[in-house]
């Protein structure tokens, strides 16, 4: 064992002459090998991939004094005393079985940045996190937003792909950090203790690297263990108040609900088209306090608005004031290929929530427009569709299918809505965006939404869904040429 000591607790560590194993290269694991090695650890790295990438990395690592395995990720080095694993390796990795055997604990880069803030004197900035299974990233930006208003030195950072590394260790200093967390890196976070954290919702997603839904959601509530101020939960989502409930935190920290509804006392809620918050206000019991309209939020779908009062929530939690949630609110703009509205052709809107890649999401999407033509498809990563079809019948005015799985929604479609039509075009190449988009214009009446909302992963067809939405949108801006 090198000078420091590798425990659960969240105290820094000295990593000097510690052995350390870094669990596979790309975006992750590259940076947390040169930090380790920068902090005088002994790192070996072993990568599954033996691939170009992999030894342009191996050799920029390898010039550095660090040792590469390529081709060979179950064996544990011999002498290894700690495992900082990249978020995608599965629990399951004979790697990790052999570390459990040996007592040997496993970190994710998450878990090493929270052990390395502070290390170089400076005030660790309190973190402000944010997990679920959809809405995380535009939780998180909202938040900065919000904390930016209030004058607060900020970063969105974490699973939205600002690496906490770089940040912890960065030369800017910050007063508080709003962090995204994916179940992958909670799962590999021991330590972990946010000042407020909140779980947006939880349905089945993931399932083939946690297990089972239990193990899913049980690495989700991880957010909350030792929370300091509030543990926030979705009072529309009874499992997220569960996992509050299981939660070991920190004397004195609450449980805050929000809800589209009217907020009871400890919630923030909905009245009139207003956002208001009864949960950090003077006399909760007969006091709300405004905090924005429903029109500050863009754009005001349902499941945005519930984004919005979780991270109002989080913001009040840290103390910021109410107008700075409305100011933070005005000045956020959304990602690309969430809800985002395209054009409007012949008196029909074309709405891009290519995003949408799981039923969870479409189904949020969905509840936001009516009548609606859906362009849906793609890989269903295990996922089955019966319930997102029966809930949302109502609002179809016709369905175009387009890739691989496109037979499942078409089946489901047939049970729930077989008055429904649909139109099923069996190819996947990428060209079949614009003849899906074509249809979905004869499907469609003015004053329709043709949304693309896949509920499906959008690798049988595009490199990602950012892919994916471009090609909705140049199809769009083709027709209406």
């Amino acid at each position: 064992m090198g000078s420091g000591q590798v425990t659960s607790t969240s105290e820094p560590f000295d990593f000097q002459g510690t052995h350390v194993t870094v669990a596979g290269l790309g975006v992750s694991g590259v940076p947390a090998a040169k930090v380790l090695h920068a902090c005088g650890a002994i790192v070996t790295v072993v990568n599954d991939g033996d691939d170009a990438r992999a030894r342009e990395q191996a050799a920029e690592l390898e010039a550095l004094g660090i040792t590469v395995r390529l081709g060979d990720g179950a064996t544990l080095p011999e002498g290894t005393e700690l495992i900082v694993t990249t978020p995608g390796w599965k629990p399951d990795k004979p790697l990790f079985l052999a570390a459990e055997r040996a007592g040997v604990p496993v970190w994710g880069d998450v878990e090493l940045a929270w052990r390395l803030r502070g290390r170089d004197g400076r005030k660790a900035a309190p973190w402000l996190a944010v997990t679920g299974t959809n809405g995380k990233t535009t939780t998180v930006r909202m938040l900065a937003s919000i904390l930016t208003a209030a004058g607060l030195r900020t970063a969105a950072v974490g699973n939205i792909g600002v690496s906490l590394l770089d940040v912890v260790l960065g030369e800017e200093t910050y007063d508080v950090l709003a962090v995204e967390l994916s179940s992958y890196q909670l799962h590999w976070s021991p330590s972990l203790r946010a000042d407020s954290a909140v779980v947006l919702n939880l349905a089945p997603d993931h399932l083939d690297w946690h297990g089972s839904m239990e193990e899913y959601a049980r690495d989700k509530g991880r957010i909350y263990e030792g929370n300091r101020v509030a543990c926030v939960y979705n009072v529309e989502d009874r499992a997220t108040e569960d996992l509050v409930r299981e939660a070991d935190v920190e004397e004195g920290c609450r449980a805050v609900g929000f809800t589209l509804g009217a907020p009871a006392p400890s919630q923030l809620g909905v009245v009139e088209g207003l956002l208001v918050d009864r949960a950090f206000v003077e006399n909760r019991q007969k006091n709300a306090q405004e905090l924005a309209e429903v029109a500050d939020v863009n754009p005001p779908a349902p499941h945005n608005i519930a984004n919005a009062l979780a991270a109002a929530a989080l913001a009040r939690a840290f103390g910021v004031p109410a107008p700075a949630v409305r100011d933070g609110l005005r000045a956020f703009r959304p990602d690309a290929h969430r809800i985002e509205h395209v054009a409007d052709l012949d008196g029909v809107a074309y709405v891009d929530d290519s995003k949408a890649t799981n039923t969870h999401a479409a189904e949020a999407s969905l509840a936001a427009y009516e009548p609606i033509v859906w362009i849906a498809g793609g890989l269903a990563k295990g996922a089955t569709f019966d319930e997102l079809v029966a809930n949302s019948a109502k609002r179809l005015r016709g369905v175009v299918l387009i890739g691989a799985d496109r037979a499942l929604i078409r089946d489901a479609l047939a049970r729930h809505a077989p008055e429904v039509p649909v139109v099923d075009l069996d190819r996947t190449d990428t060209g079949a965006m614009l003849q899906a988009v074509t249809e979905a214009k004869r499907l469609a009446r003015p004053g329709d939404t043709v949304l693309l909302a896949p509920a499906c992963a959008s690798m049988d067809m595009f490199t990602n869904y950012n892919q994916r939405g471009d090609a909705f949108a140049a199809a769009v801006r083709e027709l209406g040429a």
